[in-house]
């Protein structure tokens, strides 16, 4: 190719914990951004788990990097499964079109093989990218700028029974992890947090107020007991028609409908604002079924977690199915030859199994489909519309696209990695 640039091939090894900065300053750099305060630098660097991340070297100077979080991820029927959570991929400006990150990608995806996980995930800057590795769009989340003069809520029995309290959020920060941990197994795709991210969510460095105020927290308490929570900035504005300040959410959790309806009117209410913005919220997360003009909510889509099967057996047999199901799949997955051929999936509501068969098959398809509905959120009788999967026996397709869905909770990813 033309535009091929030259040069010696970097030296691709593991982090050592001394390098850190180094490698911290190429991805900040490659992602445009200025410099992260210093306790978010601090947290990033006590959770990187240092044999997990890959630096690629030219000389002394890091010129990529990919790592990988040890997560355990939701999956339908509620088991928390070992998958690797890729993150701070790079590859600086200097050392593109050499191929780096296709050798970062297959050296990590050797990786967490060799690790024994089945699954490994991301957050994708730029989804055009990760496709050709095996990665699927597997959960969306919702945005919403709300205008909460014109879209009221309608709550349900219990609401007025939910006592809510200010809070500072650090000193509040172990009672709202205990009702994070509880929700965990009730939805697809939320990982379960290990010690130190749960500091994630109380960061509250000044470049990420845009202009709003110190990060606030409410608690929802009932009986004595937390029963939800939410954290959120206000902006103040002030137009020619009075007091026109917006609310940011940044999180909002609670265990049942009316703690989290109690928290969705506070919000709602707050003096002197006029705007609700939520962003990255559950595609069916209950507020949009409380307000009285959803239309004034200005919802959009978008797409959240990209999965990919490592190993396909593994994988398919760690979760549930809500129907029964016996279907060959075809697997092509160039990039993991490991898993291309048949795999008989056999399942229902409590276990399955997945083992390699010569029968013939029922359904082909990529890697990246079975990625795309593994966590019931993308239906694979959608991706056959698309093209995607092709049906090699009648009723295959409508067979395992009952199965692949969810019954309960929309899979969702409460926050970046």
């Amino acid at each position: 190719m033309a535009n091929e640039q030259t040069g010696p091939t970097p030296e691709l090894r593991v982090l050592k914990p001394d390098e850190w900065d180094k490698i911290y300053a190429n991805l900040i750099r490659a992602f445009g951004g200025p410099p992260e305060a210093p306790d978010e630098r601090e947290l990033w660097n006590s959770l990187t788990e240092f044999d997990r991340f890959l630096g690629a070297w030219d000389g002394d100077v890091c010129v990529g990097s990919a790592g990988a979080f040890s997560f355990r991820l939701t999956v339908p029927g509620g088991a928390s499964v070992p998958a690797a959570g890729v993150t701070m991929v790079s590859v600086a400006a200097t050392h593109r079109r050499r191929g780096l990150l296709t050798s970062m990608m297959r050296r990590q995806l050797d990786d967490v093989r060799s690790w024994g996980e089945p699954l490994a995930v991301l957050t994708a800057s730029e989804p055009a990218i990760y496709g050709r590795f095996g990665y699927g769009a597997a959960t969306f989340q919702t945005d919403a700028t709300i205008d909460t003069r014109r879209a009221g809520l309608s709550v349900p029995a219990g609401t007025d029974d939910v006592r809510l309290r200010y809070a500072e959020p650090a000193e509040v920060l172990d009672a709202c992890e205990e009702v994070y941990a509880r929700l965990v197994p009730g939805r697809p795709g939320m990982p379960a947090r290990r010690p130190g991210w749960e500091r994630l969510g109380v960061l509250d460095p000044e470049s990420r107020r845009g202009g709003g105020s110190p990060l606030q927290c409410v608690v929802a308490e009932r009986d004595g007991g937390t029963v939800g929570y939410a954290r959120f900035r206000v902006k103040p504005n002030w137009g020619p028609a009075g007091a026109d300040g917006e609310v940011v959410l940044s999180d909002l959790e609670a265990l049942d409908p009316a703690a989290k309806a109690a928290l969705w009117r506070f919000l709602f209410d707050i003096d002197l604002t006029s705007t609700l913005v939520a962003r990255g919220r559950p595609v069916d997360d209950g507020w949009q079924y409380l307000v009285s003009d959803i239309r004034r909510c200005r919802p959009t889509l978008r797409d959240a977690l990209y999965v990919r099967l490592v190993d396909v057996g593994a994988a398919l047999r760690a979760r549930t199915y809500q129907a029964p199901v016996d279907v060959v799949f075809e697997v092509a997955d160039p990039f993991c030859r490991w898993n291309e051929g048949r795999w008989r999936l056999t399942g229902h509501a409590k276990g399955a199994s997945c083992e390699r068969t010569e029968d013939p098959a029922d359904l082909a398809l990529s890697v990246r489909e079975l990625g795309a509905a593994y966590l019931g959120g993308v239906s694979l009788s959608a991706l056959a519309a698309a093209g995607r999967v092709r049906a090699l026996r009648p009723d295959a397709l409508a067979e395992a696209s009952l199965a692949f869905g969810n019954a309960g909770a929309a899979p969702w990813l409460p926050h970046g990695f």
